[in-house]
């Protein structure tokens, strides 16, 4: 696995803090994951910056991705292959964090996100549609 751990940034959190009591979802990694999946929608190339490490909240691989922690990763490695900035496990491992951080503050910027039918209908508008 290219990342056990994942630690966020301290404004991370404080936007996470935010959104648990917006949207009354209340774990860190279901959040996580939604803005994971939000950042990774985003057709353009995250900034590459140095993301610090510099809060309380950690958890492991298994814990943001669940059930779905392989497909996860599968996402990531898919779509680092995609931008071509390579797919080892460094590469890999450091955009996931620029991604999630990515997306976690495009969630925290929307604030017509206000609780999580919210959520699930920024997903459905997103949704590839039947023609």
């Amino acid at each position: 696995m290219f990342l056990e751990t994942i630690k966020l940034s301290q404004r991370a959190k404080e936007q996470l803090v935010q959104l648990k009591r917006r949207t009354g979802i209340k774990n860190w990694n279901v959040l996580c994951r939604w803005g994971f999946a939000k950042s990774l929608l985003e057709p353009t190339l995250p900034p590459r910056t140095n993301i610090p490490a510099d809060s309380s909240v950690e958890m492991s691989w298994r814990v943001f991705g669940g059930e779905h922690a392989d497909i996860y990763a599968a996402l990531m490695r898919l779509r680092c292959h995609e931008d071509g900035v390579g797919t080892d496990d460094e590469t890999l491992a450091q955009y996931f964090r620029i991604h999630l951080h990515r997306g976690i503050g495009y969630l925290f910027a929307d604030k017509s996100l206000q609780r999580v039918g919210d959520l699930a209908g920024m997903a459905l508008s997103k949704a590839p549609r039947d023609r």
